[in-house]
């Protein structure tokens, strides 16, 4: 499928695009420190940096630049029309598409009063005139690690989702939109757009 916004005139390449909500780095550190001793443990197993946690609220991929503005404007409206900040935590690990046959290990976090899955959906609704909606269910949550290929996790890290990795209550206030640098080296993560929840309704 061609990035979103491609027209018949020459232009500059496309960007890679994602909207996300921010982790404070002390929920990060203390999840990191917590799976470190798992991390030897998984075959095939590709963990991310801490640096790639963010909850993506939704992924736009490749962009053409003229779109950039367009997009910009609906992550504001977006985050000034959803309400309130609101709290949520660190609730438990998981596994996409299921532990016995896990491809993503992921870390959760506590939506029960629905706002991540509201911002996931108003932002689908906000795109839904260039870019796919998402047809999956929504799932707040970090990649911890890809594998390749599937494994069952009970056979190599039995004890690894009933780890306790509960974090402290912290407020989620802002959308980013984030440019994604893909590189031999890995990917880096620029900002380009921060919009807190509220604000400009």
């Amino acid at each position: 499928m061609p990035p979103a916004g491609r027209s018949s005139e020459p232009e500059t390449k496309p960007i890679r695009l994602f909207v996300a909500c921010e982790v404070p780095d002390a929920v990060k550190t203390r999840l990191a420190e917590t799976i470190a001793p798992f991390r030897g443990r998984l075959p095939g197993a590709r963990w991310t940096g801490s640096d790639a946690w963010h909850v993506t609220v939704k992924f736009l991929g490749w962009v053409w630049p003229r779109l950039e503005s367009e997009v910009k404007a609906a992550v504001g409206r977006v985050a000034g029309s959803t309400g309130e900040p609101f709290r949520t935590r660190l609730a438990g690990l998981g596994a996409f598409p299921s532990p016995n046959r896990a491809r993503v290990l992921w870390a959760g976090f506590d939506d029960s009063a629905g706002r991540y899955t509201a911002v996931a959906t108003a932002l689908d609704k906000a795109f839904q005139e260039h870019f796919e909606p998402e047809l999956r269910s929504f799932t707040p949550h970090l990649t911890l690690a890809r594998l390749l290929p599937p494994r069952r996790l009970s056979e190599f890290v039995p004890d690894l989702l009933e780890t306790d990795i509960a974090s402290e209550p912290f407020m989620v206030d802002r959308l980013v939109l984030y440019r994604s640098h893909l590189s031999s080296r890995g990917a880096r993560y620029e900002p380009l757009l921060e919009a807190k929840f509220g604000e400009g309704a």
